[in-house]
């Protein structure tokens, strides 16, 4: 065999080889983006059936969960919130409600569980009958403390208030704090497009993706 068709053999042998690597490496990207586009598929369809479902029946407490505050003012979202939990309170579904929620150096000493509790008690619910959370930071603390709370009151059963598209997360972590809860989304606030609705729901898909890899390193501020 002359030199020239070694060379000519030995570059066909690379380049097949070069060939099934590619192949390879194209398979198992596409079975990653399936697999992928099947879990997010999968968690869209689990967000978006707990959000347009209210679960609300009689309970041993009902538990808002934190939003932003502004310098002792309840945001638009944690105002909603309130206002729901306000109403459920009002229907006696529940003689307790939790409020959740930290705050952070920039809050001059304020605190979402804090402005919840007062909110609540400008509005006609009793002091005795409200417990403020005032040193969680995102959504898992604020599960972890509530659980805290359900077992030093032996609370059995919780009402549980956010966002719709945040609650099937919520309710996830109860479940795994061992915690017996009914998902109750808050009114949508006026029109929300299109984009806006996208972004909540990746925000959730992706939270939820990190959590249940064990990622804890991601604060989604609830």
């Amino acid at each position: 065999m002359s030199p020239t068709s070694s060379i000519s053999k030995s570059s066909g042998v690379k380049r097949r080889r070069r060939s099934r690597a590619w192949t390879v490496v194209r398979y198992s990207i596409g079975t990653a983006l399936v697999a992928a586009l099947g879990w997010f598929g999968w968690l869209y369809i689990q967000i978006n059936a707990v959000a347009a479902h209210d679960e609300a029946r009689p309970a041993d407490a009902i538990a808002v969960f934190g939003a932003a505050e502004y310098l002792g003012r309840p945001s638009p979202v944690l105002h909603a919130r309130l206002d729901h939990a306000v109403e459920l309170y009002r229907e006696e579904i529940a003689p307790l409600v939790i409020t959740l929620g930290g705050g952070s150096d920039r809050d001059s000493g304020m605190t979402e569980g804090g402005v919840g509790r007062d909110y609540l008690l400008a509005n006609g619910v009793p002091f005795d009958q409200i417990v403020a959370e005032t040193t969680s930071v995102d959504t898992e603390q604020q599960v972890a403390r509530l659980a805290e709370i359900a077992r030093a009151r032996h609370l059995n059963s919780i009402v549980v208030v956010s966002d719709g598209t945040h609650l099937f997360r919520v309710r996830k972590l109860c479940e795994d704090a061992g915690l017996i809860v009914y998902t109750s989304p808050r009114p949508a606030l006026g029109h929300i497009d299109n984009y806006d609705m996208t972004l909540r729901y990746w925000h959730e898909m992706l939270s939820y993706t990190l959590l249940r890899l064990h990622l804890n390193g991601w604060k989604d501020g609830g």
